[in-house]
């Protein structure tokens, strides 16, 4: 189901970024696509990483992870006891939240500089 939203948000963002190209200016739009990026990477890159404290404190008490466990993390998920997915839970979300600010907001300024580039 998760995957689901994940699919149909990315499809709106990308819609909502085609419409976007034709109504906002290109300056405007590598503006508002650089404050997007930047605050993906302010929420995602802290929430990202306490993700990954909050995993390895669950799951470190009980067993030994693989080693760069931290580059997989979501096979994890399957290990967790429901508890502790509802500690970890929020913030993979909210890491995934700020992961798609980043990608919209980069995708915008690129097609706004694009626009810039081929259509002055």
């Amino acid at each position: 189901m998760l995957e689901l939203l994940l699919v149909l948000a990315s499809l709106v963002v990308i819609g909502l970024t085609g419409l976007l190209t034709v109504v906002a200016t290109s300056t405007r739009m590598v503006e508002l696509g650089l404050w997007a990026l930047a605050l993906g990477l302010l929420i995602g890159i802290p929430t990202g990483w306490w993700y990954h404290v909050v995993l390895y404190r669950a799951l470190s008490a009980r067993m030994a992870l693989p080693p760069r466990w931290w580059q997989r993390p979501v096979e994890l998920h399957p290990l967790l006891q429901a508890d502790e997915f509802r500690r970890v839970r929020p913030w993979f979300v909210t890491g995934a939240l700020g992961l798609i600010l980043c990608f919209t907001g980069g995708v915008a300024a690129i097609a706004g500089m694009l626009v810039m580039r081929f259509y002055p």
